[in-house]
C-alpha cells in the first residue's frame, strides 16, 4: 500500500472508483466461477482525508502545541491500512487486546497508540504500562486498578487519564450517541457528586495527567459534540485551578466525525475544528497537549464493496437483484437502514457504469433470511445477470469487520491507487478460502 498514487488532473473520487471497478473486473477481482464479491480501498481517498484533519488542526493550534491525532482501529481493523495511516502521521486508538496486537503489528509505537475500552482486565492494563501506552480508565473501579499497578513505575512513563461522559445528550442514532445521561461509558460528569469526586481523583493522584472525552459520533451534530468537549475542557480548569498546577495537561478529543453517506463530500474536519475553537478557545492556546480519535471519517468515504449480480426476478411486481453482497458485510445497513443508508452504484459486466432509465429495485444479499437487503425499492437502470453493483462509503466498519452469517466467505480486500493510463491494486487481506473457514470453524 506505499505505491505512489498520481492520479490524472481532475480525477476526483466518483472517476477514480469507475476506474478501479473496471480494473477490477478486467483483473479478476471478481469473476463468475471464482470470487463474485469485493472489497476496494481507494488510497488517494485515505491520504487526502488524513492530510484535511492535520490542516483543520493546524490551522486553529497554537504554535508548537503537541496534537496526536489516532485512527479507531475498529472502523478498519487491517494492518496494512493502519500502517498507511502511520505513514500519514496518524497514530491508534484501541479498545482490546486485538487491536493493540494489530496496532504493534502496523509500527505503530507506543507513544502514538491510545487504549481505550470499558472492560480492561488487570492483565490489559499490565501490558499497556509495560509498554508506555496511554490508558484512559473508563470508571472508578478501574482507577483504582491502576492505584495497584502504578507504584515502582516511573512517573513520566505514564500516560493516564479518566474518561467522563459530559452527558450533553444523544444524537439521532441512540446506539452511537455516547454523551447520554446513561451512556455505559466514562464517569458521569452530571451525576451527583461526581465532578467533586473528579476532582479529588486527580488531587490524589499525581499520576493521573488526561482527561477523556468521547461526544460525538455519526448521528451527532457538531454543536452537541463540541459541547462536550467544552464541559471537560472546563473541568480540567477547575482541576488545574485546585491543584494549583497544571495536573491535567492533556485533553483526548475521542469520538468520531459524521459522514455524509448521500455524496461524495468528505468530512468537515476543518468546521469542526473552527467550531472548536470557538467553542472552548483556551484548547488551542497552547497549555493542552492534544489527542483525536477520529475513525469513520478517515476511511468511509475510501471505500467501495464490489458484487457481482448473480440473479435477478420480480416478487409480487417488486423487482429484485440477488448479488453477493448483503449482512455479512453490510451489517449495520442490513438491520438499521434508516441509520445506516448506503448508495448504490450499477455497472455493467465489463465493469463499466451502467446506464438506462431508473426503475425501482431491491438490492438483496446472499443470506437466508429475508431482510437481508442493502437497498429497498432503489431507482436503479434494469440490472440483469452478470452485472455489478457497488455500496460505497464503505471503507469503515463494512469490509474489515464482517458477519459471519451462513459462513459466507470474507472477501479480498484490494487497495487501489490510480495513474492517467492504469490502476494498480495491492491485497490488503486475501479472501478467505473454505479451507480457512472450515478451520477456524473447529474443522
Amino acid at each position: 500500500m506505499d505505491a505512489t498514487d498520481s492520479p490524472a488532473p481532475g480525477t476526483g473520487p466518483a472517476a477514480r472508483r469507475d476506474l478501479a471497478v473496471a480494473a477490477a473486473v478486467r483483473q479478476g477481482l471478481v469473476t463468475e466461477d471464482g470470487q463474485p464479491l469485493a472489497a476496494l480501498l481507494d488510497v488517494r481517498t485515505v491520504r487526502d482525508a488524513a492530510a484535511a484533519l492535520r490542516t483543520a488542526f493546524d490551522e486553529v493550534t497554537a504554535p508548537g502545541q503537541e496534537v496526536l491525532h489516532t485512527f479507531a482501529v475498529k472502523a478498519a481493523s487491517l494492518v496494512p491500512v493502519l500502517r498507511l495511516l502511520a505513514g500519514e502521521g496518524i497514530g491508534c486508538e484501541t479498545a482490546s487486546p486485538g487491536e493493540l496486537a494489530l496496532a504493534r503489528a502496523a509500527g505503530v509505537p507506543a507513544r502514538h497508540t491510545v487504549l481505550d475500552s470499558p472492560a480492561k482486565t488487570p492483565a490489559e492494563l499490565r501490558e499497556a504500562l509495560d509498554l508506555g501506552i496511554a490508558v484512559n480508565a473508563d470508571n472508578p473501579q478501574e482507577l483504582h486498578r491502576l492505584d495497584a499497578l502504578v507504584p515502582g513505575r516511573a512517573e513520566e512513563s505514564l500516560r493516564l487519564g479518566l474518561r467522563v461522559n459530559p452527558q450533553v445528550g444523544g444524537g439521532s442514532i441512540g446506539a452511537m450517541s455516547t454523551a447520554t445521561a446513561t451512556s455505559k461509558f466514562g464517569v458521569g460528569l452530571r451525576d451527583p457528586g461526581a465532578r467533586e469526586w473528579l476532582v479529588r481523583a486527580f488531587l490524589d493522584r499525581p499520576w493521573l495527567t488526561r482527561l477523556h472525552v468521547h461526544s460525538g459520533s455519526q448521528g451527532v451534530p457538531l454543536d452537541l459534540m463540541a459541547e462536550g468537549v467544552r464541559e471537560v475542557y472546563e473541568l480540567a480548569e477547575e482541576i488545574n485551578a485546585a491543584a494549583g498546577t497544571p495536573r491535567v495537561r492533556v485533553l483526548d478529543l475521542g469520538g468520531g466525525l459524521p459522514v455524509d453517506f448521500t455524496s461524495d463530500e468528505p468530512p468537515a474536519f476543518g468546521a469542526y475544528a473552527r467550531l472548536l475553537a470557538r467553542t472552548a478557545p483556551g484548547l488551542f492556546d497552547g497549555r493542552y497537549g492534544l489527542v483525536t480519535e477520529f475513525g469513520r471519517a478517515l476511511t468511509a468515504k475510501a471505500g467501495t464493496v464490489l458484487a457481482r449480480v448473480e440473479y435477478t426476478k420480480t416478487a409480487g411486481g417488486r423487482r429484485i437483484a440477488v448479488t453477493h453482497a448483503g449482512a455479512q458485510l453490510a451489517v449495520r445497513t442490513v438491520f438499521a437502514p434508516d441509520s445506516w443508508p448506503l448508495r448504490v452504484a450499477p455497472y455493467d459486466p465489463d465493469g463499466h457504469p451502467l446506464t438506462g432509465d431508473p426503475v425501482p429495485q431491491d438490492i438483496a444479499g446472499p443470506c437466508c433470511f429475508t431482510g437481508d437487503l442493502t437497498a429497498h425499492a432503489r431507482p436503479l437502470p434494469p440490472l440483469t445477470p452478470g452485472d455489478h453493483i457497488t455500496l460505497l462509503d464503505t471503507g469503515a466498519y463494512y469490509f474489515s469487520t464482517p458477519f459471519t452469517y451462513n459462513s459466507l466467505l470474507r472477501p479480498g480486500v484490494y487497495a487501489f491507487t490510480t495513474s492517467p493510463d492504469d490502476v494498480h491494486f495491492s491485497t490488503v487481506r486475501a479472501p478467505q478460502t473454505v479451507e480457512e473457514m472450515v478451520r477456524e470453524s473447529g474443522g
